[in-house]
């Protein structure tokens, strides 16, 4: 098994659950790392941290952890936070400080900071992330780009973002099936290799080489929190199919295919445990005086 080599760039954030009175740490960037590296992959993340008492703890908890953030910045202000409430074990989010620091400073990447990034297979990052402007940047390395659109996107929005990535996600289950294909064929027409439209509880669908594949979703045994299930999914795809030794969209096409099929079928396995974790993945603490 190949070791699968992530960096994800771009945002981190507690999330401060007003129903329980606890804050977890969190974010899809730091979310991807965490679920990459229970997968067995060697994550790292590239971020964007405030100096306020949240940022101290997700700092900590990366550190517990293992996963390298040595490449992020530190800003004075405060740090990505979002309040969060439970409904019958589904997250809903009450607002957020839309990133904290992150949205007020630019990553402007050195070329130490470029250099680095080259040592990963995968670059992921996401619509919260800030990071439309450094894209073409990014692209120049030569590291594919995962790019999690979630529900957010319209036509403009992908004709800027798409030309740079090799693949992309789309939370889907706001369409119907016939919009959800419109929405995966338009994003492949831009060139992004691999489309995954993801469709909850009706599973996932991937397009990949003209063909779409369909894998369904998986029943947690216990749902206590569905925060990270959507992230939990994309982070073992990305992680298996850099496990499983094959160069990425490189040789038979069917074979790319069974890959793909099996790193789905992973991703929505994973993603029902995570459905049975406590905030994105645990880990989390009075909340205190830490709330927005």
């Amino acid at each position: 098994m190949k070791e699968a080599k992530i960096i994800a760039i771009g945002d981190n954030v507690v999330d401060q659950y007003l129903s329980r009175g606890k804050m977890y740490p969190g974010g899809q960037c730091v979310n991807t790392c965490v679920y990459s590296m229970m997968n067995g992959g060697k994550p790292a993340y590239l971020g964007k941290f405030g100096d306020d008492a949240v940022a101290e703890y997700n700092c900590m908890i990366l550190d517990k952890l293992g996963i390298d953030y040595s490449h992020s910045r530190h800003f004075h202000g405060e740090n990505g936070a979002a309040r969060v409430t439970l409904k019958d074990g589904d997250r809903v989010f009450l607002g957020s400080n839309r990133g904290g620091v992150a949205k007020e400073h630019p990553f402007a990447f050195t070329s130490g900071d470029i250099e680095y990034i080259r040592g990963f297979q995968i670059i992921y990052t996401n619509t919260n992330s800030y990071i439309y402007e450094d894209l073409p940047a990014l692209a120049k390395t030569g590291v594919p780009i995962a790019f999690d659109f979630s529900t957010v996107w319209d036509d403009e929005l992908l004709e800027q973002v798409c030309p740079h990535l090799q693949i992309a996600l789309l939370s889907c289950a706001h369409l119907s099936e016939a919009e959800r294909e419109v929405q995966m064929r338009k994003v492949a027409s831009y060139g992004v290799k691999l489309v995954v439209g993801t469709m909850g509880e009706a599973g996932s669908y991937a397009l990949y080489d003209g063909a779409i594949l369909y894998a369904a979703a998986q029943r947690a045994q216990t749902v206590l929190d569905t925060m990270g299930a959507g992230d939990s999914y994309f982070a073992t795809l990305l992680t298996t199919l850099l496990q499983d030794g094959g160069a990425l969209f490189e040789g038979d096409p069917e074979q790319m295919k069974a890959r793909i099929m099996a790193a789905m079928e992973r991703g929505a396995e994973f993603a029902a445990k995570v459905c049975g974790m406590e905030g994105a993945f645990g880990y989390g603490t009075d909340l205190a005086k830490n709330i927005i």
